[in-house]
């Protein structure tokens, strides 16, 4: 079993549209509806490899039954916390191109008593979850510190947390000692307070934040790969990948991959790898089954080339 907590879920409309003029009228030629949020998307990452998940989210309204609904139907266990404000509602516009224009909306804000119950009802599911996996930005009403509350509380249960968050939340997690983190290169440029030019630097920062209470990170390069940095050293990994349909959570169903491989050691690593490479050739946010996952064009080492640039340099 693997919990995800997704403190602000989304439900996203996406519209295809020939084209984006500003002050028309557009014409969509395709619409979808899709549950969204970080954790959401790892949770449907891990159904579609046939492993067991529960998704713990705070929902309200028509929007928050919908995405409840939509999870369901993709073998994602739901478990809802009843909020007064409604789950928000995410649009993007996508052009022929693969331009994809976004508006998220900010959510709702949670109460000091809606806060309190879902970091009680974590808690309260997390027997038997191998991992928990806490995802995304927090809400309005959830202080920076939230996250390291779930931490703690978690490891009293037991459980070993993964999270995906950044900013001061991320900060603020750090003493609670999570097992593992997942920044991109930009969350980790800012987290350190300096620009990443080169691999080295990703090693480097992944350090100090493991100084700083992170177990183990794992951090995503985009097309330059991914880094694992634990106390058994520094992996560096690489996937080949063919045509790319779409990037939109391709970083999630990484992390699932990771945390179904065991969430340790290189062999994570390169299941992380297979499942990103596979997501971003998938339409939308298609999540990839077994059968797309191509673990021969995945290569794990730990000859890491610290010299080598990143091709998108990560600045503060």
């Amino acid at each position: 079993m693997i919990l995800t907590v997704t403190p602000n879920p989304s439900l996203d409309r996406t519209y295809e549209v020939p084209s984006l003029d500003r002050g028309e009228v557009l014409r969509a030629t395709g619409d979808q509806v899709d549950p969204g949020g970080k954790g959401v998307n790892v949770s449907r990452a891990v159904a579609a490899a046939g492993v067991a998940t529960n998704a713990v989210l705070p929902l309200g309204g028509a929007p928050g039954t919908v995405l409840a609904e939509l999870l369901l139907a993709q073998g994602v266990d739901v478990t809802a916390v009843s909020i007064a404000g409604q789950t928000r509602s995410n649009i993007s516009l996508a052009e022929p191109d693969g331009t994809l224009t976004k508006i998220n909306a900010p959510g709702p804000e949670l109460t000091p008593a809606e806060s309190a119950l879902l970091l009680d009802t974590v808690r309260s599911c997390s027997a038997g979850s191998a991992w928990i996996a806490c995802c995304g930005s927090l809400p309005r009403g959830l202080r920076p510190e939230w996250y390291a509350d779930l931490v703690e509380r978690a490891h009293e249960a037991g459980a070993r947390i993964a999270l995906d968050t950044s900013g001061p939340a991320l900060l603020a997690a750090l003493p609670a000692r999570p097992d593992v983190i997942k920044p991109n290169a930009q969350e980790l440029a800012e987290a350190v307070g300096r620009p990443l030019a080169t691999l080295g630097d990703v090693v480097k920062a992944a350090e100090e934040l493991r100084s700083l209470g992170a177990v183990a990170v794992l951090a995503s390069l985009g097309g330059d790969g991914q880094l694992l940095v634990c106390e058994e050293g520094a992996h560096y990994g690489t996937a080949a990948v063919g045509a790319v349909r779409s990037n939109v959570g391709a970083g999630d169903a990484s992390l699932a991959g990771f945390l179904i491989a065991g969430g340790t050691g290189p062999g994570a690593l390169a299941s992380a790898l297979a499942h990103g490479a596979a997501a971003v050739q998938l339409p939308g946010s298609a999540m990839p089954t077994p059968s797309d996952l191509r673990p021969e064009a995945v290569r794990v080492t730990q000859d890491l080339p610290l010299d080598l640039p990143l091709s998108e340099p990560a600045a503060v």
